[in-house]
């Protein structure tokens, strides 16, 4: 299979045949075993998908095989939400004495693990503008093992050059992971460029419905095999309902993404232009300092843009309570389009200097397009800055 729609809906194709269109719920938490020298066997197994389902479930099983084929990698698992993902996946990479280094513009959960929880246990890190690759050269140590990227970043949307980055780790000796949920493996491929491990906030595009919580890790089975290991500890498992309907977003991916793309190079083409946005960040805009880049390693741009307004965070407050289609929701990837203000969603979790030091200003808003009409997300948006202008004026 070479098409990506139709990986989508065959990637799991063999696995627990039932002749069910829809593959069945496994909703068992244990499973039996009919002799001593089978249960033995299976208790054994690495990832096995029937022996308890903290250690692998076949609806477990059928996700990743899915998301691996997408990404082009040899196997993966599921966790039950992103940082579940990037935890264990640390977890499993990371001793005490080791050094990380993470970028400036990131996942503000995945900052307070790197800078706050990892550090607790020994790790040291290292922050880095994620824009200047000589940035993660002089950030590199005797003791770094581990490069945590993330592209387009969250809610900046800045890029890292994944492969003068990969090869950078990988001339150091450390590993490269790689989050890809805003970009998705429709529009792009880490592991083709030589990331180790790859993730993602399942929750987001992959689930795409705003109805599920879950995270998935992929890469070769040896990497994934430590991870695991470090997964049936950490506890974070996803339930057999959430992987079923995790499986039934990722069989829309395809289809969802190319509206989510339009939808956001539309709008942001759009509102660059009108006067209460000062500024517009879309690596599919020519205007996008990195927009070549996102041309070179990128197949598509993505749902997600922020704007940054010119009235800051009063602005912001004006534009988010008008908006009619846009739900002011956490979160990004639904068909829905939501909207959310960083600044406020992440005061609990990143300390406000921090937040300043990132370039998150108090105008700035995410905006995660839906797969609504496009016109209409155009008149909603149009209409509700409007609105702040003249509250402006």
């Amino acid at each position: 299979m070479t098409g990506i729609g139709t990986t989508a809906i065959h990637g799991d194709d063999g696995l627990y045949p039932t002749g069910a269109v829809s593959p069945p719920i496994v909703q068992s938490a244990t499973f039996g075993a009919e002799s001593d020298e089978r249960f033995t066997e299976v208790a054994t197994q690495v990832r096995p998908d029937a022996f308890y389902t903290r250690y692998g479930n076949p609806n477990h099983a059928q996700v990743a095989a899915v998301v691996a084929e997408l990404e082009g990698v040899e196997t993966g698992l599921v966790t039950a939400s992103g940082m579940g993902a990037v935890t264990t996946m640390a977890l499993a990479l990371l001793s005490a004495g080791d050094h990380v280094i993470v970028q400036r513009s990131t996942y503000g959960g995945t900052t307070s693990l790197a800078t706050g929880l990892l550090t607790r246990f020994g790790v040291t890190c290292t922050q880095v503008d994620q824009t200047d690759v000589d940035a993660f050269a002089r950030a590199l140590t005797p003791r770094t093992r581990l490069l945590l990227v993330e592209t387009p970043s969250n809610p900046l949307l800045e890029l890292t050059d994944l492969t003068a980055v990969i090869e950078l780790a990988h001339a150091h000796g450390a590993y490269a992971v790689v989050d890809n949920t805003f970009a998705t493996p429709v529009n792009q491929r880490p592991a083709a460029l030589g990331a180790d491990l790859v993730w993602h906030s399942a929750t987001k595009f992959l689930g795409g419905h705003s109805d599920v919580t879950a995270g998935v890790v992929v890469g070769s089975a040896e990497l994934v095999d430590r991870v695991w290991q470090t997964a049936i500890v950490t506890g974070a498992t996803l339930g057999p309902i959430d992987a079923w309907l995790l499986l039934r977003g990722i069989r829309t991916l395809p289809l969802r993404m190319a509206r989510h793309n339009d939808n956001a190079l539309a709008l942001a083409r759009e509102l660059e232009a009108h006067p209460a946005v000062a500024r517009v960040r879309y690596p599919g805009l020519p205007s996008h300092p990195q927009h070549d880049l996102a041309t070179k390693q990128m197949s598509g741009y993505g749902g997600v843009f922020s704007l940054d307004l010119a009235g800051g965070q009063p602005a912001a407050a004006t534009l988010l309570a008008e908006l009619r289609l846009a739900k002011r929701a956490a979160s990004l990837g639904s068909v829905s389009t939501l909207v959310v203000h960083p600044r406020s969603m992440w005061a609990g979790i990143v300390d406000t200097a921090q937040l300043a030091a990132t370039g998150i200003g108090e105008g700035l808003v995410r905006v995660s397009t839906g797969i609504e009409d496009t016109a209409d997300l155009l008149a909603d948006f149009t209409r509700a800055l409007d609105a702040v202008a003249g509250q402006a004026g």
